[in-house]
């Protein structure tokens, strides 16, 4: 029989509607720690509440909290760990957990759209949907895993992708690597290693600054005579800037600052091949890190574990660029 650990968070699935104003807003008690579920599988479940906070106010200090409290319960020995969550940084909450937790224990992170009491409410079946994937022998290994609307996708890649849709999560480029019906679960892909860095603290401060038309260097200019750690800018296309961008971004790395390249596309990956001023190129020479295939605020993360491991520049940029 599995020992499952479910660890409440808040968000969404944790939230009522006001009848009378239509208003959505947390309250005292979790509604799905009332919850009666009829689960498949022969499971014991324990559960804890670690937070009751919508999903903006989840900060790099508690995904810190929720790491530990896993390392725990995989030192507790059990066989699945799911987490509630709200939908507005779930994904960079399962980034972190997926970068920082090196284990083959199934730690799922699900959430609802619709909150407990609203008609067509997702937050218990996406529940239920989660404790069956982390009870199930494939998800061992997978690492962390994002279930929600009968798909199961990557921390690495998925993201929220509609403000209201059930089907918001998705995975460009990858597409879910599993999916879920009533009494099946199919795993449709074999994932690649991730690099882990485990982390005890969190300290740091990163903006992410996103590329457009006509970009100026003053902005840049500004946050360079700032206390910040590093900058994590989405380019355009496959890493390119407008090139009033360049001086200050050089400046930037020779005082220390790591600066880390994404793509604002959902899809492809960012490379240095555009050889013209502002191009690719011409940054990757400068010493802009490029960080492949995953999302601003995904890379935002990774270089915050990444500094608070105090790695050497070699070893950032061989982290990053991963």
């Amino acid at each position: 029989m599995k020992k499952l650990l479910i660890l409440h968070t808040g968000g969404t699935i944790a939230m009522q509607e006001d009848p009378t104003t239509g208003v959505i807003q947390t309250k005292l008690h979790h509604p799905l720690l009332e919850a009666t579920l009829s689960l498949p599988i022969e499971a014991t479940i324990h559960t804890e509440e670690m937070f009751n906070l919508p999903s903006p106010h989840i900060t790099p200090f508690h995904m810190l909290q929720l790491k530990e409290r896993i390392q725990q319960a995989i030192s507790e020995e059990f066989d699945g760990i799911v987490i509630t969550h709200g939908t507005d940084t779930l994904e960079e909450t399962a980034f972190f957990l997926d970068t920082t937790i090196e284990t083959p224990v199934p730690i799922i992170i699900t959430g609802a759209m619709r909150s407990s009491n609203e008609l067509g409410s997702d937050g218990l079946y996406n529940l239920l949907s989660a404790i069956r994937v982390a009870a199930h022998p494939e998800a061992v290994g997978m690492g962390v895993l994002v279930v929600m609307n009968d798909e199961i996708h990557t921390a690495r890649y998925v993201t929220k992708t509609h403000t209201s849709n059930v089907a918001t999560f998705l995975s460009p480029t990858l597409g879910p690597v599993g999916l879920i019906n009533k009494n099946h679960i199919f795993f449709l892909q074999k994932l690649l290693e991730n690099p882990h860095l485990d982390v005890k603290t969190v300290d740091g401060l990163i903006p992410i600054v996103k590329a457009y038309a006509g970009m100026h260097g003053e902005l840049l200019d500004a946050l360079a005579q700032t206390n910040i750690d590093g900058l994590v800018i989405e380019a355009f296309g496959a890493g390119n800037l407008p090139p009033e961008t360049t001086k200050p971004l050089q400046q930037m790395i020779k005082q220390g600052i790591p600066v880390v390249l994404v793509s604002r596309c959902f899809n492809g990956v960012a490379e240095p091949v555009y050889h013209y001023p502002g191009g690719g190129k011409e940054l990757s020479d400068i010493g802009v890190i490029f960080c492949p295939n995953i999302s601003s605020q995904k890379a935002r993360l990774k270089l915050l574990i990444a500094q608070n491991n105090q790695l050497s520049p070699s070893q950032l940029s061989e982290f990053m660029e991963n």
